[in-house]
């Protein structure tokens, strides 16, 4: 008899919101916590919108494990996403209630189901600073090198982000 043991990923996901960006980040972070259990959250970052004229964002970095695929995360993210009211229209860049987006999946590169990992963690300080806080040692499987090092190169011109204050604890039910 053998035991179909399940192996667990270690995968990172961004949260950003700047429509009532409080209450839609404590939301997704909960419907997070639900679907995977213990999570280590970055701090949070206020940075100003990219691509687009909007409020504010608020950015934060999540690491979790799962024995999901990588379309079940997916798919639990969307689902997550869409009981915060995430409008998707034709427009890329556009407020939004909650955004969770799959960066990485242990060192997985793929486009399908969704490309890994995600192009915007070398290029969106959002993105890049927050991993960095929470995975400095872990090795980006493309390019290479550690996020630490590459938050430590990245040109800070660009973008602008600030460190804010953020309680979050998990309701557990």
């Amino acid at each position: 008899m053998s035991l179909d043991i399940k192996q667990s990923h270690i995968i990172y996901i961004s949260v950003g919101s700047n429509v009532d960006k409080e209450k839609h980040t404590k939301a997704g972070l909960q419907g997070m916590y639900h679907a995977f259990g213990e999570l280590t959250l970055s701090s949070v970052f206020e940075s100003e919108s990219v691509g687009f004229e909007g409020n504010n964002f608020y950015n934060l970095v999540i690491k979790t494990s799962t024995t999901l695929s990588i379309a079940q995360v997916c798919s639990v993210l969307k689902r997550i996403e869409q009981d915060n009211k995430r409008q998707r229209g034709e427009q890329k860049f556009a407020p939004r209630t909650l955004d969770l987006d799959l960066l990485l999946y242990d060192y997985q590169v793929t486009s399908q189901p969704i490309e890994l990992p995600r192009p915007e963690v070398l290029y969106n300080a959002f993105v890049l600073k927050p991993l960095a806080e929470i995975a400095a040692d872990e090795v980006h499987p493309i390019v290479n090198k550690n996020y630490a090092n590459l938050w430590q190169a990245y040109d800070k011109s660009q973008q602008k982000l600030w460190a804010i204050n953020f309680n979050w604890s998990p309701t557990v039910t």
